[in-house]
């Protein structure tokens, strides 16, 4: 009975431990909200936001970047006409990385003024 006992809060322990480290073990996860893939845009600022999980390290085209206490990053960035590629690419603690990319066209942005 004793043996039991212990086995069954052996085997507790070690499943709680691997409960709480599966986000570990899983590896840094990086999504892109917005833009969305294969989108136009026209205006001179695009907003790349998304989440970034289980990661130490972020960058948005070789940038660093920040991510807020539950993981969602913004930042603005200012692309010339025409295809842009945005890569965001996260690094975890032990070397591990992910990456996400989105593909957009930037339309020639002409601003109206009227007078």
């Amino acid at each position: 009975m004793r043996r039991a006992l212990f086995v069954v809060f052996a085997l507790a322990v070690i499943g709680y431990g691997l409960f709480e480290a599966r986000r570990l073990l899983g590896g840094p996860e990086v999504s892109i909200d917005t833009p969305l893939n294969g989108s136009a845009v026209s205006s001179t600022v695009v907003t790349i936001s998304g989440t970034a999980r289980n990661i130490s390290f972020l960058t948005i085209n070789d940038a660093p970047a920040f991510t807020d206490e539950t993981g969602k990053y913004s930042v603005q960035v200012s692309p010339p006409p025409g295809y842009a590629i945005f890569t965001v690419a996260a690094t975890d603690r032990f070397g591990r990385r992910a990456s996400a990319e989105v593909h957009i066209t930037v339309l020639n942005y002409c601003s109206i003024n009227a007078s």
